[in-house]
């Protein structure tokens, strides 16, 4: 019999915590909970989740840290950002960090158990071999190692960028629609109702690593009413 899907639910609201572990465990995963930051950074550091669900406003140590901590410990660990912020720039931070998703409260739980699903599927399935990439104003792109050199300029790259940059890579030819991305590289179902600007904050994210003016993008450039084209070369 297989072992059942592994969360970690740090989250000190009891009435909230309470409700997505009974959430959770309706939908045939294990899950483990934490009530405070030092004790969710404790189990995830720990490891043996298969995703880390992270409160942001948390006592002791927030999500932000334990996102950061978690990801320099374990750069694959699938992690979901849970938080009643939801400006940009709060989004953008939990994404830079490596979050995998970000879902701001109050939400849907329809929505949480899609996009938990998401990016459990897109964790396990493999990516094409796109080692390297080459762009135009000598930019090289080590899809492997998550690094960038243009020159005597070295780039980071988390890897959700890295995946982003190869699918697109891989279809050159064509500009890829917002919700191919979202199902082919963030692994939500097709035809799936999901309310997410994630694809659009990771590419204006990418043009400011890549472009040299991020305003008027050469490498990553948007087809109106179609979606996303790299060009290569």
């Amino acid at each position: 019999m297989p072992r059942k899907t592994r969360l970690l639910i740090v989250e000190d609201e009891a009435a909230i915590r309470i409700g997505l572990t009974d959430l959770f465990v309706f939908h045939g995963y294990e899950v483990e909970t934490a009530s405070d930051g030092r004790e969710g950074l404790r189990k995830a550091l720990a490891g043996g989740q298969d995703l880390l669900l992270l409160d942001v406003m948390l006592p002791g140590v927030d999500g932000f840290e334990i996102c950061n901590r978690v990801r320099a410990a374990d750069p694959e660990q699938p992690i979901v950002m849970l938080t009643a912020k939801s400006s940009d720039e709060d989004i953008v931070r939990g994404l830079t960090l490596g979050a995998d998703d970000y879902v701001a409260k109050p939400f849907s739980v329809t929505q949480l158990v899609l996009r938990v699903q998401a990016v459990l599927r897109r964790s396990r399935s493999v990516q094409g071999d796109l080692a390297l990439i080459r762009l135009g104003d000598g930019l090289e792109i080590d899809t492997q190692n998550l690094s960038g050199q243009r020159g005597s300029e070295t780039l980071a790259f988390t890897r959700r960028e890295s995946d982003l940059l190869k699918y697109l890579a891989a279809h050159p030819e064509r500009p890829v629609p917002r919700e191919e991305l979202l199902h082919r590289v963030w692994g939500y179902a097709r035809g799936a109702d999901i309310e997410t600007r994630t694809v659009d904050i990771h590419v204006a994210k990418l043009r400011r690593k890549i472009e040299p003016d991020p305003a008027e993008p050469r490498h990553l450039v948007t087809v109106r009413g179609a979606g996303y084209r790299l060009v290569l070369g």
